[in-house]
């Protein structure tokens, strides 16, 4: 896969899960794309479960459902994390 298509799938998945995710993520143009691109990883390995082969880095028909499911995940982490770091009064 070239890297334009990789970064172009990484933003939509990246756009996708945080129109998907309930409560305000506050992250520009960029951190989204990084959180697409993280998401295709994740949705990548997931993604190879269930394919034969078990190519990670392949382009799958499928590859955008997982990447925003991956990115998903990625975002619930990212949140989790972020809470934690919070100081409580």
């Amino acid at each position: 896969m070239s890297i334009i298509a990789f970064l172009v799938i990484g933003l939509l998945a990246g756009l996708i899960a945080r129109a998907l995710m309930p409560g305000n993520q506050s992250m520009g143009l960029l951190a989204t794309t990084l959180l697409g691109i993280a998401g295709s990883f994740v949705g990548g390995f997931i993604g190879s479960f269930f394919n034969s082969d078990g190519r990670v880095m392949d382009l799958h028909p499928s590859g955008l459902i997982f990447s925003v499911i991956g990115a998903m995940l990625v975002l619930l982490l990212v949140s989790f994390a972020g809470r934690s770091r919070r100081v409580r009064v």
